[in-house]
């Protein structure tokens, strides 16, 4: 993992997160050469997000009632006196 002061991130901060996102490869930020943070590229699921939300849309079609019951009122035990 690369390491970086945070000196030279605070210097640097876009170029090094435009860095990450393009080489998919995280930075550790270092304050006194201690790990301070980590900057990790975003997960797929992350990225993808947009282009799953909808994508079903149009899929699928409903035949049916799908608000009543599959079976009778009277076949409920819960109902029975």
């Amino acid at each position: 993992m690369h390491e970086v002061a945070i000196s030279e991130f605070k210097a640097k901060c876009l170029a090094l997160l435009e860095q990450v996102r393009a080489t998919k490869r995280p930075i550790r930020i270092t304050r006194f050469g201690k790990p301070v943070a980590e900057i990790v590229p975003p997960s797929p699921a992350a990225i993808d997000r947009e282009k799953w939300f909808g994508s079903m849309k149009d899929s699928m079609r409903i035949t049916g009632d799908i608000v009543s019951p599959g079976n009778d009122l009277d076949e409920w035990e819960v109902l029975r006196d």
